[in-house]
């Protein structure tokens, strides 16, 4: 069973009733789900997920004290720790009484403020270059089971609303920090005979690449040891997992710069289709390879403060 399936059942099972019952006056205060850090929050969980951090539980994310007072906060801490300690065959982890960050009663404010630094997102579009995206992506995966209050879903939704500028900034960051890895830095380091470095130089390409592409699906990339997962239900994904793996784990360095140029003109292909080339007249432009094409993406950014950073501002 996938962890979202066993919180829900859990919340419905026993959290429910026990909001209904004991807290009716706070119920539509409180939003519930399972949201933030490890694979079940993404979907990704499997057996040998099961050997660490999982359990029966859900999240009550509460709102500012002026709604609910720490006195509430700490009886349905006492509450929430009191819930069936085994379910569907998993068993409860062992915790303070208070409960833990990933599960029990959180403030809302307080989850943000882990994942993002801020219990709201900040008006200041340079604020989105503070923060990495697989904390972007940590705070806006799972499920929100109930949000009668809506609190906790407004802050979700704005996360889930990068500036557009913020977004070409970081694109054209990556695709020229992807075209200076290879074939530029991969070719220079197999004609100083530094082969590590070559292979280095085809991981960076393949890094930049896969957070280019997030970027360009507007999606946000999460943890490193699950991007190939994320990457394959992308919409510009295609056999780009494929490939990229054959790069990685394949040893010859012809091959190597046949994916590499099969990958770049794929993201091309991708970039040109979004209408990321297009001038301001309507008509097309066809970038030469992917530094061109991270500074044409740039020089389309309307604000002029974001704009005149330096490309590599965002990555």
């Amino acid at each position: 069973m996938k962890g979202l399936e066993l919180s829900r059942a859990y919340y419905e099972a026993f959290g429910a009733p026990m909001l209904r019952e004991a807290f009716p006056e706070y119920e539509p205060l409180i939003a519930v789900g399972l949201v933030g850090a490890g694979s079940e929050c993404f979907g990704y969980d499997d057996e040998c997920s099961h050997d660490h951090d999982f359990e029966p539980g859900f999240c009550l994310f509460l709102p500012g004290e002026d709604l609910i007072d720490r006195r509430a906060e700490f009886r349905l801490e006492r509450a929430y720790a009191k819930l069936p300690k085994e379910f569907m065959g998993f068993r409860r982890l062992e915790r303070p009484p208070a409960g833990g960050y990933r599960h029990g009663v959180i403030r809302t404010g307080d989850f943000y403020r882990a994942q993002i630094g801020c219990a709201e997102v900040p008006q200041d579009p340079l604020w989105w270059f503070t923060v990495e995206e697989q904390y972007l992506a940590e705070a806006t995966n799972g499920e929100v089971f109930r949000d009668d209050l809506g609190q906790f879903t407004a802050v979700r939704r704005a996360l889930l609303s990068m500036p557009g500028d913020v977004r070409l900034k970081k694109l054209a960051g990556h695709l020229w920090m992807a075209a200076q890895s290879a074939p530029y830095n991969f070719e220079r380091c197999l004609r100083h005979g530094e082969t590590a470095a070559a292979k280095w130089a085809l991981y960076l390409f393949a890094d930049h690449y896969i957070s280019a592409l997030f970027l360009l699906c507007r999606a946000y990339r999460p943890f490193y040891k699950w991007a190939f997962r994320a990457l394959s239900g992308l919409p510009h994904a295609g056999k780009v997992p494929q490939k990229l793996e054959e790069l990685l784990t394949g040893g010859d360095n012809e091959q190597a710069r046949a994916q590499v140029a099969r990958l770049t003109d794929g993201l091309l292909e991708a970039l040109t289709a979004e209408g990321l080339f297009l001038h301001k007249d309507g008509a097309g432009a066809v970038p030469r390879d992917l530094a061109d094409a991270a500074f044409m993406i740039n020089d389309r950014i309307a604000d002029p403060g974001v704009r005149n950073l330096n490309i590599l501002y965002g990555v």
